[in-house]
């Protein structure tokens, strides 16, 4: 069965319903974390569960919707509709609205989030069950038309605003393929519409993983070497913002292959880069790790799964068999 739990009130499909002046629904003021998770005998469980809540906390303080979101009251919440699903495998998606909020309003009363409570929803369903020959034999990926702006201060979280990444994905759909390659406005790339991306290459004879820099790595990464001539330049070079969303799936990746004593460089990357790439592949919550095989009507390496993302795909799967086990 499915639940549905909207600021601490069970409902039913028919019942789940928010103001018809919610900012959610008014001007799509809101954010939302997707993770999977379920019910065993032991208890409920919901993979990365931590990481999810403390983005989408994060970004509530950072883009003004809340500072009174508390992961712990958000992770109660999400084993509560957990154990009232009793799915062994779900989907959870936590949203998070502004309210019946008035921004101007909140605005003039120095940013008090007394005058309107955010909006909490928690819906858990069967989880999403991909078709194991996505895994075994890739997927393909189109080029969207859509440009991601490193300057838009929203870009980089996971915001309500998903139309224009959706339309990409009809298109993709459209033209038979799983997903749609989105670039920056500086045609660096970004990442899948719902997805982050990894390219394997090789630098000095060695294999390397790269993947796009994400929203608050833009520091670290930064090289002054790269760039000594810019005017401000310090110890670590100057940053550009980034609109890449810090995937949790994307950090598992990363830790994973760095324990592999494999190279993770995270770096602005261009269609070149893509093209000449030995292995693609894709990440989010949903389908963890994606196989990529042809960009467009280029085949990926020998167009065949590689040996690096076949053994991802297989360690996101145990770890999601260990999570499922642990409660």
């Amino acid at each position: 069965m499915s639940a549905i739990l909207i600021n601490g009130q069970f409902l039913s499909a028919n019942d789940a319903q928010v103001s018809a002046f919610d900012a959610g629904f008014q001007h799509g003021v809101g954010l939302f974390e997707t993770l999977l998770g379920g019910c065993s005998e032991s208890g409920p469980w919901a993979l990365h569960l931590e990481d999810h809540l403390l983005r989408l906390v994060t970004s509530a303080s950072q883009l003004g919707l809340s500072d009174d979101l508390r992961t712990a009251g958000l992770s109660d919440a999400v084993k509560s509709a957990l154990e009232r699903a009793e799915l062994p495998r779900a989907r959870v998606r936590l949203t998070v609205t502004g309210g019946d909020l008035n921004m101007l309003s909140r605005a003039r009363q120095g940013g008090s989030s007394a005058a309107a409570l955010p909006t909490v929803m928690v819906h858990v369903q069967p989880a999403t069950a991909y078709p194991e020959e996505l895994y075994d034999a890739g997927v393909s990926v189109v080029l969207a038309s859509l440009r991601v702006n490193p300057l838009d201060p929203t870009a980089g979280h996971k915001t309500l605003n998903y139309w224009a990444r959706l339309r990409e994905l009809q298109l993709a759909a459209i033209a038979r393929a799983g997903e749609a390659l989105v670039f920056q406005v500086t045609n660096h790339l970004s990442g899948g519409c719902v997805s982050n991306a990894f390219l394997v290459g090789e630098e000095r004879g060695r294999a390397v993983l790269f993947t796009p820099i994400a929203r608050g790595e833009e520091t670290d990464v930064a090289d002054v070497s790269r760039a000594p001539e810019l005017p401000g330049a310090g110890e670590k070079g100057v940053a550009m913002p980034s609109p890449v969303l810090p995937g949790v799936v994307r950090e598992w990746v990363m830790d994973r292959a760095t324990s592999m004593g494999l190279i993770v460089q995270r770096k602005m990357l261009t269609i070149d880069d893509v093209l000449a790439a030995r292995e693609v592949f894709l990440t989010n919550s949903s389908w963890g790790v994606m196989p990529v095989v042809k960009v467009e009507s280029h085949a990926v390496g020998d167009g065949r799964v590689g040996p690096l993302t076949r053994e991802m795909v297989a360690a996101w799967r145990e770890d999601v068999e260990i999570a499922a086990r642990a409660e």
